[in-house]
């Protein structure tokens, strides 16, 4: 289970292979110079409900992961929240779909 913390203070749990493919996505989109919302629910354990904030070049993120090997990417998996994140409402996680493109390389990327 890793962690996404947003200016040191803001810190949510996602299970490793879901936060590397946050991760690309967040990257492409800073990259580009496009700013945007990400929204998670709360776990029950710190009393539910919705998180958003607003990411943006200038903000301080970390992607904490606690395995040590890097998962396959889903390239189905990053059109979909990439989808999310160019919409009104901003990135927010789905689940994942089944792989139906060609495997991520370096001539073949993700974004």
């Amino acid at each position: 289970m890793g962690k996404f913390i947003y200016d040191g203070g803001v810190k949510v749990e996602i299970e490793d292979r879901a936060l590397t493919h946050i991760q690309l996505v967040i990257s492409a989109k800073l990259r580009r110079g496009e700013p945007f919302p990400f929204s998670w629910r709360e776990d029950a354990s710190v009393g539910g409900g919705r998180t958003t904030v607003w990411v943006h070049a200038s903000s301080a993120l970390v992607f904490k992961y606690y395995g040590s090997r890097s998962p396959a990417i889903n390239r189905a998996w990053i059109e979909a929240l990439a989808f999310t994140a160019n919409s009104p409402g901003g990135l927010y996680l789905v689940p994942e779909p089944a792989d139906g493109g060609e495997p991520v390389t370096a001539e073949n990327p993700a974004l």
